[in-house]
């Protein structure tokens, strides 16, 4: 099933220039951790960063700056990953394991965001995938004893 079935097409995005203060207040008030950070070039708007809320804590809480002066576009991971809408789930599981991170923003062949896929998303697919494969394997032990009486 590809990327753009299996995200979530509700992303929290600020700009670069948005303080660490308002991003914040955006993940609070949407219950996330983390925001996609977006810019424009040319008329067209793509992601180009991810703030977590670890990022905060380690980049300003630690080191006692000032999050209504600092920007999510100085404390934001340079180097984005991403993944396309049209990619598979173990694409993705593999794409998270060799960079390391946690959330996939999802883009159109265009760059353009169509959604996020997070580590938590994933768990809980294959943890409902997998209750679906226990039921089975029940079935299948139940209909088993019952041809055997």
């Amino acid at each position: 099933m590809p990327m753009s079935e299996l995200c979530n097409a509700e992303v929290i995005t600020v700009e670069r220039n948005t303080t660490v203060t308002e991003a914040c207040k955006r993940m609070r008030q949407n219950h996330v951790g983390a925001v996609v950070v977006m810019d424009s070039k040319n008329g067209k708007t793509t992601p180009v960063g991810i703030v977590t809320d670890r990022d905060v804590v380690v980049e300003l809480v630690a080191t006692e700056l000032d999050p209504d002066v600092i920007t999510v576009g100085d404390i934001m991971v340079p180097s984005l990953t991403v993944i396309n809408k049209s990619a598979g789930l173990f694409e993705a599981i593999r794409l998270m394991a060799d960079k390391g991170v946690r959330r996939l923003p999802v883009v159109d062949d265009d760059g353009t965001l169509c959604g996020i896929m997070t580590l938590d998303d994933i768990l809980l697919l294959l943890a409902e995938e997998l209750g679906a494969l226990n039921k089975l394997v029940e079935r299948e032990q139940k209909s088993e004893a019952k041809r055997r009486r």
